[in-house]
């Protein structure tokens, strides 16, 4: 939603496509969703709680992807359409894209773990 905003989508196309299918960005949405998952369920069930340390694995495991698999992905697919247009233009090799899947920064994980706590510390505090 906050990119959303700072790109001043107007069209319910736009916005659907770009929640649906844009990766990455500033906060991570999957790192802000299991944290506040996660903080949530500590402070209703208890960190002793078996639910607690499910998500709190879950958690560690979308932000391990969201930082290293998926940045990998998106550096690799990256350049590969950089060979391969290259290899259209020098070699005259017919090339189709890849599509190119922006993981997370760190800082963009950290701001979305943050986000998450402190949203699902506001709710739990009503």
């Amino acid at each position: 939603l906050i990119e959303i905003f700072r790109l001043r989508l107007r069209s319910s196309k736009a916005m659907l496509t770009h929640m649906l299918w844009r990766t990455g960005g500033m906060p991570s949405s999957h790192s802000a969703v299991v944290a506040s998952l996660a903080t949530a369920v500590g402070f209703t069930q208890g960190v002793e709680s078996p639910l607690f340390v499910s998500l709190l694995f879950y958690g560690l495991l979308v932000i391990r992807d969201a930082l290293g698999v998926r940045r990998s992905a998106g550096l690799q697919a990256r350049l590969l359409n950089s060979i391969g247009r290259f290899l259209e233009t020098e070699q005259g090799y017919e090339f189709r894209p890849v599509k190119e899947i922006h993981g997370h920064t760190f800082s963009e994980v950290s701001v979305g773990i943050l986000l998450g706590f402190f949203i699902a510390v506001a709710f739990c505090n009503l």
